[in-house]
């Protein structure tokens, strides 16, 4: 028999599973979001409604490790050289919205409330801050992370998560009694967590590829999963021991490794972890709603978090419309982060062990921004009704990252030596290509002569979906192991059926299985050479050069409608090389 704990311990997990399985659907099929979702499933199974399962306190510091794997996922998508490009939105839109929020509701706090303005500085921080949980789901959710609106929100929410060093050090400045000593030390602790920065930057650069190279070469898919998760764990905690957000330090980790032969497999690797984990951490804080509260002082809350996210859209849509943004972005960007986030939860807890704010005060604002989180998705789709008669005429976006650079999205999967020649020609054309290759010494050696490819297992769908097939226009399946051949043109007819497959067959017998595969071309291995060949033995034999030339059509004639003979048949037997054939998918 389990032990009780064990027991216990199952019990929580079929529940917290059995609430997202039912709750999550239905919201869904409501068009409300999965966010929500969660949200209710958490409430109503939390302490303060059926009590299923114990406080929310127990779970999410297990939880919020859901939000750090989804920032180490982002980092991996966002090269130095494009975060660099958005350090006026970072530094500049996201700066502004942090100061004009906190100001407008600290003065709020002090002339309507006729709060202490050290309390009402403190308040006014933490409401500055949205969630990056919240607010990056729902763009994923609607694929809005590589626009104009998507990218100025998060280089705001970047921000967001680089400011909680600086205000967690302010706030002991706020108590009546601080001393010098006391700001000393939090201006000390600050630039020790800028050290720590620049010291995980410098790992990243020179350690993090050295060390997967090692890894990728044992060829243990579970050792390079323990690798990824031991990364994202140990950013966070370097992070964490020096007092900054432990989703930045993995964020800073995954922007080292964007441009690493690794990024597509750590992707395909973490991302189940990440939706997992943050389903939980949307669990935890509908958890977290105190009910009695709420309904005890319902207009206090819910007019506070009315009032909240009335203020926080306007002060965002009034700085991205001066920092450029069309209408309909600038309301985007208004719509998806105007709640409380969940750093505001530390930042409160910080203030009641200062004695800037009561325990009464910090639970009735917690209670705020966790309902302002929840009025979030409905408020972005109701935005999201309104933009045709908000802005009845079309509005160009602003020009986004990267356009114009790879106009024909191509995948080489396999680069041994087809795909090595498919690659130069693509490229010497001008035409962009992702090549993806499972082996790390093949990936070294191409480094060496100037390609760039990807480490990735190209029989895996999340790999695949990973390096990019959603949007590619052609893939070459060009992988030296004809069954890890098939497997891969089996998965991207089934899941990516708009993806042309242009494939190599190792052999007769391997052509013969890929026929019925999906694959809108195939060639086998050694046919045009031996074609070649045969044919320039023959202009040397100095025969008819005319004759030559039927000769060859009646080969390739001959030997397609021998193959298509021996499938029909159900013939699988080796017969010499030749022919190039293709397969209509219609």
């Amino acid at each position: 028999m389990a032990a009780g704990g064990e027991l216990g311990f199952l019990e929580d997990a079929a529940i917290y599973l059995t609430a997202a399985v039912v709750a999550v659907p239905i919201f869904k099929r409501l068009k409300l979001g999965s966010v929500l979702g969660y949200l209710a499933a958490g409430s109503v199974i939390g302490p303060y409604a059926l009590g299923a399962v114990g406080d929310a306190e127990s779970v999410f510091a297990f939880a919020e490790f859901g939000v750090v794997l989804l920032l180490f996922l982002i980092g991996l998508e966002l090269k130095p050289a494009r975060l660099w490009a958005l350090r006026a939105d970072i530094f500049g839109l996201g700066t502004a919205q942090v100061l004009v929020t906190a100001a407008a509701v600290a003065v709020f706090g002090i002339f309507a409330l006729g709060a202490v303005w050290q309390a009402a500085v403190l308040v006014g921080m933490a409401l500055a801050l949205s969630s990056t949980a919240f607010a990056l789901q729902l763009m994923q959710e609607r694929g809005e992370f590589t626009t104009p609106h998507g990218t100025r929100a998060f280089s705001i929410l970047l921000l967001q998560d680089i400011m909680i060093v600086p205000i967690l050090a302010l706030a002991p400045l706020l108590t009546l009694g601080a001393s010098i000593d006391t700001a000393g030390g939090g201006w000390t602790d600050a630039l020790e967590s800028v050290g720590a920065v620049v010291g995980l930057i410098l790992a990243g650069r020179f350690l993090l590829n050295p060390i997967f190279r090692i890894i990728a070469q044992t060829h243990s898919h579970e050792i390079f999963l323990a690798a990824a998760l031991l990364l994202v764990v140990g950013s966070a905690l370097l992070m964490h021991l020096f007092g900054l957000s432990m989703a930045l330090g993995a964020f800073i980790a995954g922007v080292m490794l964007a441009e690493s032969e690794y990024r597509h497999q750590l992707e395909a690797d973490i991302e189940p972890f990440r939706g997992l984990l943050l389903g939980l951490f949307f669990i935890a804080v509908g958890m977290s709603v105190n009910w009695p509260v709420v309904l005890q002082e319902w207009a206090l809350v819910i007019g506070g978090a009315l009032l909240l996210l009335i203020a926080k859209a306007g002060i965002l849509f009034g700085l991205c419309r001066s920092f450029g943004s069309p209408g309909p972005d600038a309301g985007r960007i208004a719509a998806t982060l105007p709640q409380g986030g969940e750093f505001g939860f530390v930042v409160m807890a910080e203030g009641v062990s200062l004695g800037l704010l009561s325990a009464t005060e910090s639970g009735m604002l917690t209670a705020l921004i966790t309902v302002s989180m929840a009025l979030t998705p409905p408020l972005r789709i109701a935005f999201e009704r309104l933009t045709p008669k908000l802005w009845p005429e079309p509005v160009h976006n602003l020009p986004r990252v990267g356009d114009g650079m790879e106009e024909n999205n191509v995948i080489v999967l396999g680069f041994g030596r087809v795909g090595q020649i498919v690659s130069q020609i693509f490229r010497q054309k001008g035409i962009a290509v992702t090549a993806i290759d499972a082996d790390p010494k093949r990936i070294e050696a191409a480094k060496r002569f100037g390609a760039k490819v990807y480490f990735g297992d190209a029989t895996r769908v999340d790999v695949l979906a990973a390096s990019g097939m959603a949007r590619a226009d052609l893939v070459f399946v060009t992988i030296d192991n004809a069954a890890a051949c098939t497997k891969s043109i089996d998965l991207i007819s089934h899941h990516f059926p708009a993806v042309r497959i242009m494939a190599r067959a190792h052999d007769r017998l391997h052509a013969l299985d890929l026929m019925d595969s999906g694959a809108d071309f195939l060639i086998r291995d050694t046919l045009e050479s031996s074609i070649k060949l045969a044919e320039e033995g023959l202009r040397r034999l100095e025969i008819d050069a005319e004759e030559i030339s039927i000769l060859i059509d009646d080969f390739r004639r001959a030997d397609h409608e021998r193959l298509a003979r021996q499938k029909a048949e159900g013939i699988y037997a080796t017969a010499e090389d030749g022919n190039t054939f293709r397969l209509d998918k219609s």
